[in-house]
């Protein structure tokens, strides 16, 4: 079934993409059967490096090529007309023909960026234009050894905070947010266009940087607003690359790289393991010990590892490296008529986990992502363009029940002196063909290795995309009148099936000391099976739907004014197939209507005006359509007459600009929760009921009124301020700073002021949650070219960002006003402040009352309120919020004629993250409350092993450190030594060798001889090396340090053009 429905997947692409490869070969035919004036040449930079990517286009019209790795470049003419040369921070040139068939350009840098186009809301402007506070980035600077492009994202990009915590392939996303977490509301995330359409971020990851066109982050309410109730967190917006006039030009990029976690968590070995067991028995007065004198010496001698064994979990389960490997193959070219860019993608990541030999599938982790790319340019007529994009990623994941995370939390909590992963067949198991686990009792104990062997799981997830649009110039009704539509379909499927078996466990019985010999018995021979059972686990199918119609007028009132406009109109639609229940199953539904304005004045004043206008059906009529104005003005003030002489040469250039405005968000509450105006009423509550007569057993079930209707709520509303400046330093640097305001209202809460006379069940939502924020992001790029082919550039940022509680839905704190989170920073956390260790049982006995049985070495607690009691009105503000609130990125790079040295350094600050001391708490037996809610691991012994850091600093009788990492040792979880508290806060913060990269760019003369434009080889290393005081696991993992690592990566790659 799986592989029927996956043929079926990708046959019916195959048909799509053999009508795409007709058309590319029809408008192949029309360039080769043209014989207009070609002419073609090559484009380089001062340095005389070519400028992959320049822009050729014909003056006055909307034809036009792009050039390839070398700079070169064809185009068929009809006529004499003007080429225009244009790309990001160089100066456009207007070159006429005069009859050549060859033309060299070379193209110089500026540093005001007067002709830098960007990528804005529906459109592009001018830089020089732009008044919002937009940063882009070169998706070139995106690339890293991974196939996860969110993992590129830290330290990359000035106001995005970014960070990751999972290195696990599948589930390595990165977490992101524009200008941090501003809201404590339901949704945070930022808004992620990819050509104009919204994606997931798990679509995000997937994109392949080869395939993208300008990637930009945009941050204040002048750049965002237009999206309206969708834009409060920001806006993430991606073009990818579209085909150019020419023959067709052949890019390849092949990588495979070797990966290991950056930083494994140590265990204690065995030995120590048995040792402080019997220490952690005696330190509550238990005169028993778990660990015979025998025991722990006879597995010191290691002589007999089946009756005493010393399991190495870590080494058992997990590989030291792995191998993963990346392929991108994109053609693109066409004719007069039609331009294609088309692309394949197949990246293969293999994760950590083993693989037993004596089991005949794979239960280790086999990742691969497949992609698809086309788009088609077609010029109707001379003032009509049509663009087919289609797009489909798929993922084919096989990999064990369950996460890779989860058997690395179950390394922790297995013993390692109970019984092997498994044992070698005894004389009577000699034939058996299932796999002899070992366990305990009545096979009731944690076995990792048996849970990671015992099957597998697959799944696919794919996504297909097509869109149409159309760009009409309508210079025959009004000169810079424009007009475009676009309609997009995507789909969203996946499904997931699971097989496996019931291990068998076996332990030993009968063993003879003096022989050695023993017999191995099966302890769960009638549940045990050797066959793989099936499950269907899980199935989703999702269809989105979207238009937008865009109107856009511009023009030159003389030489002094230049006006524009926009308007644009958009709808969504979306459906799902596995709603679960009436509200689901309904189709989710928005309309928009925004606008745009602008002026300009010589070049030097420009104005600004946005707004956005929505609908959304979660609310009732009354608040259903939200208007989000915004304005915006800057003043270039080097384009003044009096900026000349020292000044300019010294700041080259100068631009100040302001935005304001508003923002919605209808991201509110449970995306099941849907529509607040209406009650939602459970008919029968089984909880609640009625009984009639005198037989219990006719009882009616009563009814539920689980929501009640609120017509007042509404959008989620930021209200934004942006300042900045940017400068140009000696023709050399330029730097942009924003500093920026942002108040944000109207914050969906529950109540917590609900008298019970209300007799609800259920505590009402409404809009009273309000928070600020504020902060600064600054970006500085250097470039600097030297003598004899040499050249050094350098790039830093700089993002802060601080936020706090204005109002907030909690009980009434007046007599503790510590306990109030009002002022305070959006996701502080509260805990205990730790003093110390207690000195010793005496001291223990005369503090304050804490939690259950407290003795020397045990944790100190500070008494807040001073009530002789510690409780949770002692709970205070500690440490900082788990996201970071600063950020930076720091790199360079170096060349000399085909050599290239590059590095970046990745850095964080003002962050805190707590140690889980109860995941971590030695010899004890712990689930997570969500692990117990959802049975997971229920019936199942576990005890904890011990950090080998724990091992070497914790309290005791020999080491009475009252500064010790760990306290008293105990075989039983301590409620006092677990809470929350300053005693398990670490700091977050960090300095990251985040890439280092050497490459070597063969010569054009000796790749030529082979065929080939260009030849590129490198290698690179990422997360080579992180500077922190934290040493238990890697520190950006926070307290996630017992799931599966970041990964360090030394990659091999070579790129190649034809």
């Amino acid at each position: 079934m799986l592989s029927l429905k996956k043929a079926t997947f990708i046959l019916a692409y195959l048909r799509i993409l053999l009508n795409i490869l007709v058309l590319l070969g029809f408008s192949t035919l029309l360039h080769a059967q043209q014989t207009e004036h070609l002419v073609r040449g090559q484009i380089l930079n001062e340095k005389d490096e070519p400028i992959q990517g320049a822009t050729v286009t014909v003056q006055g019209s909307t034809r036009g090529v792009l050039a390839d790795e070398q700079g070169r470049y064809e185009i068929m003419l009809d006529k004499e007309v003007q080429l225009v040369f244009s790309y990001v921070g160089y100066t456009t040139q207007v070159i006429p023909i005069s009859g050549r068939t060859e033309i060299n350009v070379v193209m110089s840098p500026i540093t005001d960026a007067i002709d830098e186009v960007t990528v804005v809301a529906f459109g592009e402007q001018k830089k020089e234009s732009v008044v919002g506070a937009i940063t882009t980035v070169r998706p070139s600077e995106l690339k890293v050894p991974s196939s996860n492009l969110t993992t590129a994202l830290a330290g990359r990009v000035a106001g995005m905070i970014a960070f990751q915590q999972s290195g696990e392939p599948g589930a390595d996303n990165a977490d992101f947010f524009i200008r941090g977490v501003t809201s404590f509301g339901y949704s945070n995330r930022p808004l992620i266009l990819v050509d104009g359409v919204e994606m997931p971020a798990s679509e995000l990851a997937r994109l392949q940087v080869d395939d993208l066109a300008s990637f930009s982050i945009m941050k204040d309410a002048t750049a965002t607003s237009l999206y309206g109730a969708r834009g409060a967190n920001g806006v993430i917006l991606i073009t990818t690359k579209e085909g150019r006039e020419g023959k067709a030009n052949i890019s390849l990029r092949y990588e495979t790289s070797a990966s290991q976690p950056t930083r494994n968590v140590e265990f204690a070995d065995p030995i120590t393991y048995m040792e402080l067991a019997n220490e952690a028995s005696q330190t509550r007065g238990n005169l028993l010990t778990p660990y015979s004198w025998e025991k722990i010496e006879r597995t010191r001698e290691g002589l007999d590892p089946m009756i005493y064994p010393a399991t190495d979990w870590q080494s058992t389960l997990l590989k030291d490296r792995t191998f993963n490997n990346r392929l991108n193959l994109n053609v693109s070219g066409g004719g007069k008529v039609a331009r294609y860019y088309v692309a394949a993608t197949y990246n293969k990541d293999n994760g950590m986990l083993k693989v037993d030999n004596r089991n005949n599938f794979n239960n280790g982790i086999d990742l691969k992502t497949y992609g698809l790319r086309s788009n088609v340019n077609i010029n109707l007529t001379n003032t009509t363009e049509a663009i087919v994009r289609l797009n489909s990623t798929w993922t084919d994941y096989t990999g064990p029940l369950g996460t890779a995370t989860d058997f690395y939390k179950q390394i922790i909590r297995t013993d390692p002196v109970l019984f092997p992963a498994y044992y070698e067949p005894d004389e009577r198991n000699s034939t058996t063909e299932h796999i002899l686990f070992g366990n305990h009792d009545a096979g009731n104990y944690l076995n990792p290795y048996a849970n990671l062997m015992r099957g597998y799981r697959d799944y696919i997830n794919a996504m297909f995309l097509a869109q149409f649009e159309i760009k009409q110039d309508l210079d025959f009704i009004l000169k810079g009148l424009k007009a475009s539509g676009m309609y997009n379909t995507t789909r969203y499927n996946y499904y997931q099936v699971s097989r496996a078996y019931n291990p068998f466990y076996y332990t030993v019985t009968n063993y003879d000391r003096r022989t050695g010999e023993y017999t191995l018995n099966n302890l769960n021979p009638t549940t045990a099976h050797e066959y793989l059972a099936y499950n269907e686990d899980s199935k989703q199918i999702t269809s989105e739907d979207y238009f937008q119609g865009i109107l856009s007028y511009s023009t030159d009132i003389g030489k002094d004014h230049s006006v524009g406009g926009m308007l644009v109109y958009n709808m969504q639609n979306k459906i799902s197939a596995n709603a679960g229940n009436l509200q689901s199953s309904l189709a989710r539904r928005n309309l928009g209507l925004a606008g745009r304005f602008t002026y300009a004045f010589q070049n030097k004043y420009f104005f600004e005006g946005n707004f956005g206008y929505n609908g959304s059906e979660r609310f009732a009529k009354e608040h259903r359509f939200g208007f989000f104005p915004s304005v915006g003005a800057a003043w270039y003030v080097s384009n003044e007459p009096f900026w000349t002489g020292g000044v300019q040469r010294v700041i080259s250039n100068l631009k100040l600009r302001g935005t304001y405005g508003l923002v919605g968000n209808d991201a509110i509450g449970d995306v099941q929760d849907r529509f607040f105006y209406l009650s939602q009423v459970n008919p029968n509550y089984g909880a609640n009921g009625y009984t009639f007569g005198s037989e219990f057993g006719n009882r009616i079930n009563g009814m539920l009124e689980e929501r009640q209707e609120n017509r007042n709520i509404t959008w989620e509303t930021s209200r934004k301020l942006n300042l900045s400046a940017e400068v140009g330093l000696f023709n050399t640097a330029n730097l942009v700073v924003d500093v920026y305001q942002e108040h944000r209202y109207n914050i969906l809460m529950t109540r917590a002021h609900t008298p019970n006379t209300l007799g609800v069940a259920v505590l009402p939502q409404a809009n009273v949650g309000e928070a600020d924020s504020r902060g600064i992001d600054v970006q500085l790029d250097i470039s600097r070219n030297l003598a004899n082919g040499w050249f050094i550039s350098g790039m830093g940022n700089l993002t802060y960002a601080k936020s706090k509680y204005i109002k907030y839905e909690e009980p009434d704190y007046r007599a503790f006003p510590w306990r109030s989170r009002v002022g305070l920073p959006i996701g502080q956390q509260f805990g205990f402040v730790a003093e110390r260790l207690f000195i010793d049982d005496e001291e223990a006995y005369n503090s304050p009352a804490q939690f259950g049985n407290v003795l020397g070495g045990d944790i100190k607690y500070k008494d807040i309120d001073g009530d002789g009691v510690i409780t949770n009105l002692d709970m205070v503000p500690i440490g900082y919020p788990t996201v970071p609130r600063m950020t930076y990125g720091i790199g360079f790079s170096i060349g000399y004629k085909g050599i290239d040295f590059s590095s970046f350094f990745q850095g964080s600050a003002k962050s805190s993250f707590w140690i889980d001391s109860e995941a971590t708490a030695p010899f004890v037996s712990y689930r997570s409350q969500a692990e117990i809610n959802s049975g997971y691991l229920a019936g199942i012994n576990l005890q904890n092993q011990i950090l080998q850091a724990y091992a070497d600093d914790h309290w005791s009788e020999d080491n009475r450190n009252l500064k010790a990492l760990w306290p008293r040792l105990n075989e039983i979880p301590s409620d006092n030594n677990m809470k929350v508290s300053t005693w398990f806060m670490r700091n977050g913060a960090f300095l990251r060798i985040k890439q280092i990269e050497l490459g070597y760019t063969f010569k054009e003369s000796l790749t030529k001889r082979i065929g080939i434009e260009k030849i590129r080889m490198y290698v690179n290393g990422s997360n080579l090396y992180n500077f922190s005081k934290f040493k238990l696991w890697d520190v950006e993992m926070g307290g996630n340090g017992l799931g599966y690592p970041l990964q360090q990566v030394y990659n091999l790659g070579i790129q190649c053009s034809l």
